[in-house]
């Protein structure tokens, strides 16, 4: 009985605390926390097993707030664990402050930054795979959910990758208080219209009412005792509870209290109470591979190979180096050649089937715990995930992505799966890198160097064969480029399939007289804007060429580097214009104006009929 009323108590203060937090800020969603208040009190006390003088542990117990405009809650749960006191509880939503409107990691007990919704779970799901199958850790995902994401796609997706992978380590706290920003959410408070759902795809469930301590009590221990399957705890709560001015009303969502003074007095005062969460119970670290063979991937020059085998060669061969390598695919790894991957380390691939957004959430919660994660798939099915992507960049995540089949060059399946706005999607993700290489040993060569570097990187690959044309041991910085040919006429600048048809272009060229540079920018973002610079100041202009959309690509890459440095110099953009249809890949390389009978006759027009005499 005193364990219950200290519950009632401490989840009283979480809803107080809330509330007083969005008072201070003018802003953020007490109504929202107050709801879940009781469940988050709950399981601080008996249930979640966190370190939080040690954050780093790798048993913890991992807490995700998928609910992340849930902020006051979150932040007024580690002010009851003694992880933050008042006085920076009351800094929410300031400038400067960790404790933002929605959660990042910033804080250090905060694994990934949530607020799009329909994320939280999907990444917790990641986080719990990595517990189960890389890490060997008995630890246990907790993930806050609200019930009008439940509406969103990649909640579903979660649900069936945690069924499918049989992962018992994560419980879903879904609650669901009826009301979303605009009225009443799809199923209101029908608890089983979740439920019944989650259990068809393979998931225990419980229902219980949200505010009663008792049930709540019995549902977390209910769900650490099930093994086998993951379990939803489906809780009917209120939002505003316990503040009359606000309670199961309706347009009071994202606001602060108008009387908070009022509200504080009715669900009892301030209070200061502390809860000791526990720490987990198992010492010791993770498991890791050791590497194997060292071995490398090297094609001959002169031959043809597709960057995408490349990458599933290079990928394997970084794996038998570095132990810390995991891979997952979009169930197209016979295409991306990741299969080669998980041939060889099946302990470390993961198959996430066509559900992209999983994809991401689970690279970005395994980067969450030390891996070094490799995601492949169609660069045109990237598309899908780039809220994940975006949101992975604000997580501060480390992770590696692999497009293939871009561009027109796949030739016959059409334009819905040409990838043609990836460089420029990539290239907006904050702190980013984007590299598009030309051959099969530029391709393995730069996964090393992309798994040591923080950030999102993305790699573009192409679906044909093309030319060898570096050695294996060549080296290929990021933030470099290649001149294959050199020239002081004109510069031509390519990258992927459209290197080599600027050095067709160039040969052509060269039979008349005109002396074309050749530049190789593999390194989309960070650009090398010293070549790029000594080409705008040496040639008479630049030709670029992508096999893009004009918007974002390279060619307003190579217009950015040139801006950087004050170069000033006459640039011809060529790229994708119109809507591609089925062909060959010569045919649509033509049919849009990017092969190398396009480029010699932009560069031709950049060169006066002096110079090449």
């Amino acid at each position: 009985m005193e364990r219950t009323k200290f519950r009632n108590e401490l989840a009283q203060q979480l809803r107080v605390d809330s509330i007083r937090a969005a008072d201070a800020a003018g802003s953020g969603h007490p109504t929202s926390s107050m709801s879940a208040a009781d469940l988050m009190a709950a399981l601080l006390d008996g249930h979640l097993r966190l370190d939080f003088d040690r954050p780093e542990t790798p048993a913890n117990d991992h807490l995700v707030f998928s609910k992340g405009h849930a902020s006051p809650l979150l932040y007024s749960c580690f002010k009851a664990a003694g992880a933050i006191d008042d006085a920076e509880l009351l800094t929410f939503r300031e400038f400067g402050s960790r404790l933002e409107g929605h959660p990042t990691p910033a804080l250090p007990w905060v694994d990934v930054a949530t607020g799009s919704l329909g994320q939280g779970l999907p990444f917790g799901v990641g986080l719990a795979l990595t517990a189960a199958r890389l890490d060997e850790l008995n630890n246990r995902v907790w993930v806050l959910c609200g019930d009008s994401e439940m509406a969103e796609g990649s909640i579903w997706e979660a649900f069936e990758h945690a069924a499918f992978y049989r992962l018992d380590n994560i419980v879903a706290l879904v609650d669901v208080n009826r009301l979303g920003q605009t009225g009443e959410t799809m199923h209101g408070w029908d608890l089983g219209a979740y439920s019944a759902r989650a259990r068809a795809i393979g998931w225990h469930t419980v229902e219980v009412d949200g505010h009663d301590p008792e049930r709540i009590e019995a549902a977390l221990t209910e769900a650490e005792a099930t093994s086998g399957r993951p379990t939803a705890v489906v809780a009917r709560t209120s939002k505003g509870k316990g503040a009359s001015e606000v309670e199961n009303l309706p347009g009071k969502h994202g606001k602060p209290l108008q009387d908070p003074a009022t509200a504080i007095e009715e669900l009892g005062g301030v209070r200061d109470l502390r809860v000791k969460v526990s720490a987990p119970d198992t010492v010791g670290g993770s498991r890791t591979f050791s590497p194997t063979d060292g071995e490398t991937a090297r094609f001959e020059v002169g031959n043809s190979v597709a960057t995408r085998k490349a990458y599933g060669q290079g990928l394997r061969a970084l794996g038998s180096r570095r132990g810390d390598v995991v891979a997952m695919d979009g169930e197209v790894s016979n295409s991306t050649h990741s299969e080669q991957f998980r041939e060889a380390y099946p302990e470390r691939y993961f198959e996430m089937y066509i559900a992209e957004q999983q994809m991401l959430a689970t690279a970005v919660g395994m980067q969450a715990r030390g891996w070094v994660p490799f995601a492949s798939t169609f660069a045109a099915f990237l598309s899908r995930a780039y809220d994940f992507i975006r949101m992975a960049s604000i997580s501060r995540a480390s992770l590696n992505l692999m497009g293939s089949h871009a561009g027109t060059a796949i030739g016959e399946d059409g334009p819905s799966q040409m990838a043609l706005e990836d460089l420029a999607a990539m290239r907006a993700v904050h702190g980013s890198t984007v590299l598009y290489p030309c051959d099969a040993n530029q391709t393995a060569r730069l996964l090393e160097p992309m798994a040591d570097r923080e950030g999102i990187c993305y790699l573009r690959a192409s679906r044909g064969a093309s030319p060898v044309i570096y050695g294996p041991d060549e080296e290929f910085p990021i933030g470099g480029s290649r001149t294959v040919r050199e020239g002081d006429h004109v510069t031509l600048v390519g990258a992927g399939v459209t290197l080599h048809e600027a050095v067709e272009a160039a040969d052509r060229l060269a039979e008349e007289g005109i002396r074309a540079r050749v530049v190789d920018l593999y390194s989309i973002k960070p650009t090398d804007t010293e070549t790029l610079r000594r080409a705008a100041e040496e040639t008479e202009g630049l030709v670029t060429v992508e096999d893009h959309w004009p918007e974002g690509g390279l060619g307003d890459a190579v217009l950015a580097a040139l801006a950087d440095t004050g170069a000033s110099a006459p640039v011809t953009k060529l790229a994708v214009t119109g809507m591609p249809g089925s062909g060959k890949p010569a045919e649509l390389l033509s049919q849009v104006g990017i092969d190398s009978t396009a480029i010699a006759r932009a560069a031709r027009a950049l060169v006066p009929e002096s110079a090449s005499r």
